[in-house]
């Protein structure tokens, strides 16, 4: 009798234990470059990603930036139209949605924009007034998610940074996290691709700032004692996986828009393959990760 009851209360402890690791256990969609419009039927096939996104068993979405097409150049009233779309838009998910800051949504730096810096809703205004802060974090079922502004302003051009100020609340807000607590972050121009060495544009001699965090170095040190076992990213229009030294993994997650937005095709002559409009859907077992690409079938309707 004493060995059945043994046995029983063992066989409750093991159940009891995998009911509570299937709980942990998530999927979420990373979801990144909708460059939103509403030409070339971008509006449309954004409704069909939503669609697809609500049929997966995903807990929220995250985005990686370039949301919409696009406010840099200005215009006040055709901006808002953008931003007010995309929000009502997003409406349509049946889960959570965190927001990511692409260079897309810069409002009016560019020289030729009608507004300038005295505007209230210059650079990251008309974001953070519709959807927020540029940068936050959240946690959900044992791993502490980052939201990061990888974009700043020189010169009327945008580059690839993480500015001071957003550093210091960075290192503040790890200091709050346990050093074995998984970490995943997310931002829009990445910390680390090979996108130039496949398809260089020219010799490098020194990182593109609009292409991959000049301060690359900065943020990734913030991390050194922690367990960032993720980094999330947009930008190239592209599927990439990195695993760097079996400890973190640079994922850039293709694109809703497809390259060039909106217009891509399967050959364009030029030695680039251009993968399909879709979305990540990452899986999440403890601390292991695994994805999958989800093309929304959308074929594009403009090539120019």
């Amino acid at each position: 009798m004493r060995n059945l009851i043994f046995i029983l209360l063992v066989f409750t402890a093991l159940t009891q234990t995998l009911a509570q690791s299937n709980d942990a256990d998530f999927s979420f969609i990373f979801m990144t470059d909708i460059h939103y419009q509403t030409k070339r039927g971008a509006n449309e096939a954004f409704q069909i990603a939503i669609d697809s996104a609500n049929q997966t068993n995903a807990d929220f979405v995250l985005t990686g930036g370039d949301l919409v097409y696009d406010v840099l150049r200005g215009n006040f009233k055709k901006s808002e139209e953008l931003f007010i779309g995309y929000k009502e838009a997003v409406k349509g998910f049946n889960m959570p949605v965190y927001h990511c800051i692409g260079n897309h949504e810069l409002f009016a730096i560019y020289e030729e924009s009608p507004e300038d810096s005295t505007h209230p809703d210059y650079k990251y205004g008309m974001f953070e007034r519709h959807l927020g802060k540029t940068y936050y974090s959240f946690d959900h079922k044992g791993w502490h998610f980052i939201v990061l502004n990888s974009i700043d302003v020189v010169g009327k051009k945008y580059i690839g940074m993480v500015h001071k100020e957003q550093l210091d609340w960075l290192r503040q807000d790890l200091a709050k996290v346990d050093k074995k607590t998984p970490i995943a972050i997310a931002m829009h121009i990445p910390l680390v691709s090979t996108y130039r060495e496949i398809y260089p544009k020219k010799p490098i001699t020194e990182v593109p700032n609009n292409i991959w965090i000049y301060n690359r170095k900065e943020v990734l040190d913030a991390f050194k004692d922690h367990n960032l076992k993720l980094a999330l990213q947009g930008h190239m229009h592209w599927i990439e996986d990195l695993n760097i030294q079996d400890r973190t993994r640079f994922i850039t997650g293709g694109s809703i828009a497809g390259r060039p937005s909106w217009r891509r095709v399967d050959d364009r002559g030029d030695g680039i393959y251009y993968n399909e409009e879709g979305f990540m859907l990452i899986n999440v077992k403890g601390e292991e990760i695994d994805w999958e690409y989800i093309d929304i079938g959308w074929e594009a309707r403009a090539t120019k």
